[in-house]
């Protein structure tokens, strides 16, 4: 191969680089309305508010210990890890598959030291003598003759063999690469960028998790914080099923109270006392579970005593905000990312139905003495272009291409379902927190009036207005609905840690 057709060759890998057999990548619309629902349960956000997709854990949680506990989550949760592990294998992976786009070139050197035995020959002369009387005969390395008075001989000999030898040398470098395909179709690139997109997804996929996480935490905290709670309020309930308890059974003796009355009066202490068993198993099942997502064991002084009625969070909504914004969230990212690889994969598809074009090509230099190897002359260069189109191979490619085209419309799928999933959660966060502060406002009033009907009730019963069992179920109700006055805060303060995760709130 000549010089000028080397060059001809790069050039025209140069000028047809540009051709790419991808299928043009366009973004799915119209999988959700343009705006998230309004009016009926939906809250109304002010124009002004903070915009919970836009701001960091950090300022949203607003509890110094919340914040340590999921600092130390982030910092050593299993699953986050290993989601890290996986962005660092789609990178090596990127790299490997990326490096296909440039040669891979060697520089390698040899010497080479030949001993050849038959380097020298050569002829030596000899000459013979003879006797007066009589002939001789003389031998030697050559030829001879001998003669004398009274006789003659003749000198015989013959070609002789040396016995030195001859070292022969050569030395030289080269630097070149081996097969390196010429791009013309696309195919490399493709593979490239195919490999590209799957990084930058489980750099998403990592995202997902770190905010996922930071969501789990919190509930769990906030899980937990509610179940001290509500253990704290059935201690405090036995105390007074207890009181009552002891005085029925007092009345009972003496033939005041009924047995009926003492029963019913035991039935009530004994399932508070059922609770506060239920309530401490669970409040350790949260701290087991708080741990785990953790990934060590929580300081007690970063536990929560109770729910109460602190702020947790900062209780902002986004104003007049589209939907466009789930375009943001880390796993909607991650299906668009996959799409596109799987879009790129169909230009691979295609380019292979094109001549595969490799060149082989070295630069070096040669010479008989080490001295000599970069002299004048010693230069020395290859080329070696080669072109490769299979002929059949039983539909193969067929099935290579229809593979990566049906790849890539269940990637269009997944985008989609990942785009509504979103939406779904968005909206049903949105349509809690429409009427939750309704349902805290009732069931506060609710819990007043019932302890009020209680005290009520026990005073008309000492006054011998109402019977005990009148008592007795005043003091049920009241303990109910305080217990689920405990519950709905608890969806509160969750209800905006899952509307903070669903629109991809901010992780730094």
């Amino acid at each position: 191969m000549t010089r000028s057709s080397l060059v001809a060759a790069l050039a025209l890998s140069t000028a047809l680089a540009g051709c790419n057999l991808a299928p043009k990548y366009e973004r799915p619309t119209g999988a959700v309305p343009a705006a998230f629902p309004q009016g009926g349960v939906y809250p109304r956000a002010a124009s002004d508010a903070v915009d919970v997709s836009a701001i960091g854990w950090r300022d949203f949680f607003l509890d110094p210990r919340l914040r340590q506990v999921i600092d130390t989550g982030l910092a050593n949760n299993r699953d986050l890890r290993i989601a890290a592990g996986n962005v660092l294998q789609a990178r090596a992976q990127y790299r490997i598959q990326r490096s296909d786009l440039v040669p891979t070139t060697t520089l390698s050197g040899s010497a080479t030291y030949t001993n050849n035995i038959f380097g020298a020959t050569g002829a030596n002369a000899g000459a013979g003598s003879g006797g007066a009387t009589s002939g001789g005969t003389g031998t030697g390395t050559g030829t001879g003759t001998g003669g004398g008075l009274g006789g003659g001989g003749a000198g015989i000999g013959g070609a002789g063999v040396g016995s030195s030898s001859s070292n022969v040398e050569f030395y030289s470098v080269n630097a070149g690469f081996s097969a390196f395909e010429l791009d013309l179709f696309g195919r490399v690139r493709n593979l490239s960028r195919a490999a590209l997109e799957q990084y930058f997804a489980s750099e998403e996929a990592q995202r997902s998790a770190r905010i996922s996480l930071i969501a789990e935490i919190a509930t769990a905290w906030l899980t937990l914080a509610s179940d001290q709670e509500q253990l704290q309020l059935s201690r405090r309930t036995l105390q007074t099923f207890g009181e009552t308890l002891r005085l029925t059974q007092a009345q009972f003796r003496i033939g005041v109270a009924s047995e009926l009355e003492a029963r019913q009066a035991e039935t009530n202490y004994q399932s508070a006392r059922n609770d506060i068993a239920t309530l401490m198993t669970r409040v350790t099942q949260d701290q087991n579970a708080l741990n785990l997502l953790v990934g060590t064991t929580v300081p007690s002084e970063q536990l929560p005593a109770g729910l109460g009625k602190t702020a947790y969070t900062r209780d902002a909504l986004p104003g007049d905000v589209s939907s466009a914004v789930l375009l943001r969230r880390p796993d909607v990212l991650q299906a668009e990312h996959q799409l596109i690889a799987q879009n790129a994969n169909i230009g691979a598809a295609r380019a292979a139905f094109f001549p595969r074009i490799s060149l082989t090509a070295t630069i070096g230099t040669i010479s008989t003495a080490l001295s000599g190897l970069f002299g004048g002359g010693s230069f020395t260069y290859t080329g070696t272009p080669s072109v490769g189109l299979p002929l059949f191979d039983g539909g193969a490619r067929k099935g290579s291409l229809d593979y990566a085209r049906a790849s890539q419309q269940v990637a269009v799928s997944t985008y989609e379902r990942a785009i509504q999933s979103a939406f779904r959660e968005v909206a049903d966060a949105l349509a809690q927190r429409g009427t939750i502060g309704e349902q805290v406002s009732a069931q506060s009033a609710r819990a007043n009036a019932a302890q009020v009907a209680a005290r009520l009730s026990e005073a008309r019963y000492r006054a011998g207005v109402d019977s005990f069992l009148v008592s007795l179920d005043a003091q049920r109700t009241a303990y109910a609905a305080q217990q689920q006055l405990v519950t709905t805060r608890l969806t509160s303060a969750s209800n905006l840690v899952e509307l903070y995760r669903s629109l991809g709130g901010g992780i730094n």
